[in-house]
């Protein structure tokens, strides 16, 4: 080509772009976006199914994220139960072992025997155990009651409507609600 053989868009030597590419005529016409028209339902077709797959794909998923969530929550509270019963297994184990000592403690109290450091040091072992949660129960005159006092002796007595405690052997232990020791008790039932 030289410098005067340049084609301008109005030139008619030019072919025109319709020209240009031949048209051929078994395709089918163009749809605005350019895709043949028996095409496009086809394509749309595809991505619909894909889009279904994906969503499928997606609650499948979250049923198993849910259910993961489910299953870990469920440990994590099986976790902390078996950790507290350790705890309280640990502390039971402490406090039967102190049972004695806080007997001895209990009898020198009654007998007046409990004095200067010895009593500053049995007073603090008490606090203590009833912060974990250790109770020493039975007192004469409270109702008799099977699940909680073990009756070594029973006496009739006139003007007793109920079944009463009337001495203590030895008082009874619980800790937090679970009886370790049954108070051991004389009770006075009614006359027959």
């Amino acid at each position: 080509m030289s410098k005067h053989e340049h084609h301008h868009p109005h030139d008619p030597a030019s072919p025109s772009p319709e020209e240009a590419a031949p048209v051929d005529a078994a395709e089918a016409p163009a749809t605005p976006a350019g895709e043949p028209a028996a095409q496009a339902p086809a394509a749309s077709d595809v991505a619909a199914a894909k889009i279904a797959e994906l969503d499928e794909l997606v609650a499948e998923r979250t049923i198993d994220l849910q259910r993961l969530q489910a299953e870990y929550a469920n440990y994590k509270k099986r976790v902390d139960r078996d950790r507290a019963l350790a705890r309280q297994g640990g502390v039971e184990s402490v406090v039967l072992d102190l049972l004695p000592v806080l007997d001895s403690i209990e009898a020198a109290r009654e007998h007046d025997e409990l004095t200067g450091g010895f009593k500053l040091v049995a007073d603090e072992l008490e606090k203590i155990s009833a912060k974990y949660g250790l109770e020493v129960y039975g007192e004469v005159g409270e109702p008799f009651d099977p699940n909680v006092h073990d009756a070594l002796m029973q006496v009739p007595m006139p003007g007793v409507e109920v079944t009463t405690v009337s001495a203590v052997m030895q008082k009874g232990v619980r800790l937090n609600d679970r009886v370790l020791r049954p108070a051991r008790v004389g009770v006075a039932e009614p006359e027959a």
